[in-house]
């Protein structure tokens, strides 16, 4: 009888069918533990159904959960195609710390050399933001905005202690609005960004795996 123990899995949950398309045919690396990917939908009231869902199931018992998928840009000077990787999310609800920050930056730089990765506050919408309402909540701190991450966070920690991470691929920034023609293919850069990244995401995984001194 093999007398490691089973590592502890990892819940990859994307929103929409063209991200985890590209998450499920992207760059795959051998993976430390079992490894879930969960389509949860679109909105917070979707993802947090779900993600509880998913997390009831024995098998996901003491999982790590990674959001992950497309965003908006808050910052001037974001393009299609950069990456943010949260410190923490938020919504009206509140905030959630996430795990490993820095190793999931220095995962991705390799992952997608050339890349930019930016870190900061990521804030949960329940709509598409725009316009005025983009700039307003760039004055709260944060730097990109997405309709899941802190809904699928929140849920993840509520009743039970796990790492959480959110790494986001910014496809609509402040000059690069997806309403304008033009965006099409930022659109297909940011697609190309997250299929390249899941190594990144195993790589943080495995970290959390070893022992702590």
């Amino acid at each position: 009888m093999d007398p490691r123990p089973v590592p502890a899995p990892l819940l990859i949950a994307c929103a929409l069918r063209i991200e985890h398309l590209a998450l499920r045919t992207g760059a795959h690396r051998e993976a430390d533990g079992p490894v879930t990917l969960v389509r949860t939908g679109m909105g917070p009231k979707a993802a947090e159904r779900s993600i509880g869902r998913a997390l009831a199931a024995p098998e996901h018992a003491g999982a790590a959960v990674l959001a992950t998928g497309f965003c908006a840009g808050l910052a001037p000077g974001m393009h299609p195609g950069d990456l943010v990787v949260a410190e923490e999310t938020r919504d009206p609800r509140g905030s959630t710390s996430c795990v490993g920050t820095e190793l999931l930056v220095k995962a991705l730089v390799r992952a997608v050399p050339g890349r930019t990765v930016h870190t900061g506050p990521l804030t949960g919408s329940d709509h598409v933001v725009r316009g005025q309402e983009r700039s307003d909540l760039l004055t709260t701190g944060a730097i990109a905005v997405d309709m899941e991450s802190a809904a699928t966070l929140l849920s993840a920690v509520r009743g039970a202690e796990r790492p959480v991470a959110a790494v986001r691929v910014v496809v609509d920034a402040p000059e690069h609005e997806l309403v304008r023609i033009g965006t099409v293919r930022g659109g297909i850069s940011a697609f190309r960004v997250l299929r390249a990244i899941l190594p990144a995401f195993f790589e943080w995984h495995r970290s959390l795996l070893l022992p702590r001194r």
